[in-house]
This record gives structure tokens, sequence and C-alpha cells, in this order.
């Protein structure tokens, strides 16, 4: 399975109006639960008059993703979930969605609530630029002198970029790759050097 997936490129507020009720919908990049909760804490400082701040995010993706959303004082169901379910269909992920509500005076019933909230989720989604987010690893590459230049070549042909190099009684290159290239990077680099290079994966430790 790929460890690429889409991420906001940049922030999308969109805004509808439902029965006199202001629903407006921000969406942006959150990386980590702390991000989600500073876009969520941004739009409670900038619409400090709003009467629900619903929320949902999606940190990461696939199997590893960590999900957190909220009614913000409507009723239990009506927004939090509709408003996750619509970020979970989306494919994007690293994603905060915040949606302020202006009560407009007209009660929308719990299948009122459903459907505006999937609206404006919906519409905030449907502006969203994205771009693809590329997992990565940092590696550790030990080797004698004797092939440093052949490892070069090989972090260069697979798109590897070189952070740091150390040069004592072996090199040592510390590099950063794709997750997707690092199998078909490891299995050329164990047999171009004969299994000379030891490998550790820094990003784990």
């Amino acid at each position: 399975m790929s460890a690429s997936y889409l991420i906001p490129a940049e922030p999308v507020r969109t805004e509808i109006v439902i029965k006199k009720s202001r629903f407006i919908s921000t969406a942006q990049l959150a990386t980590s639960v702390q991000e989600a909760r500073a876009v969520i804490a941004g739009a409670r400082a900038e619409m400090p008059d709003a009467n629900h701040h619903v929320y949902a995010f999606r940190v990461g993706f696939g199997k590893t993703v960590t999900e957190g959303m909220s009614d913000d004082g409507e009723p239990t169901g009506t927004s939090g979930p509709p408003t996750l379910a619509v970020v979970r269909g989306s494919a994007v992920g690293d994603i905060a969605l915040v949606t302020a509500r202006y009560f407009g005076g007209a009660k929308l019933g719990t299948g009122g609530l459903v459907r505006a909230y999937t609206e404006s989720a919906q519409a905030a989604l449907s502006m969203l630029k994205t771009e693809l987010k590329v997992e990565k690893r940092v590696l550790g590459l030990e080797m004698p002198y004797s092939l440093y230049n052949i490892v070069k070549r090989l972090i260069a042909t697979y798109r590897g970029e070189i952070q740091e190099e150390e040069f004592a009684v072996q090199v040592l290159i510390i590099a950063r790759f794709a997750v997707d290239d690092l199998a078909a990077f490891s299995a050329e680099l164990q047999e171009r050097s004969s299994a000379q290079v030891s490998l550790v994966n820094l990003s784990e430790l």
C-alpha cells in the first residue's frame, strides 16, 4: 500500500445559510492533534460570538490515523459525527474542519442539523485545494570509504536527500527517502555493496 496521501494545500472557508442560520466552515492542514486543536482554537477566537463550533479532524491516513470530533452543544450526534463522516469520505488526511454556527432563530430539528452540517462540510471540502504528501524515513548508512561514491549515486537514483555526512573510521551518511522507494533502494544497495553497508532506520529511534 502506498504511503502517500492527499493533504490540504491551503486553508479554505465557506459559508452556507439554512433557515437564517449561518454555517461557516474552515478546513486546513493539521499534521498532529496539537495542530488540530490549534485550528479549532483559532476558529473560536476568530468567531467568538458563534453559538457552536463543531469540529472533526483526521491526523494521518489509512491505518495510522487519529480522529476527533465534537457536537459542541448541538444535540448529540447531529453535527460532529456527520462532519467526521464527510471528512472520512474525502480521501484527505492531516485535516481539521471546524463549522461555526450562528443561530438564525428557527430550529432545524435533528435531521435538519445533520443535513446542514453535512452540507457545510461538503461545501468546504469541494473548495479545498490539495497536494500529495509523501511519507519519508530517515536512514543512517555506514560503509567503507571504497563504497562511498557508489552509495551516493544510488541515493540520488532513488531520490534520497542527504542530510549529513561524517568521515571517521568508516563513512556515515544520513539520508531521507520516500517510504515507497525504500524496498527497492535497500535491495539494490545490498546487491551492489555485497551487503557491506549497515542500514539503521533513524526515524524509529
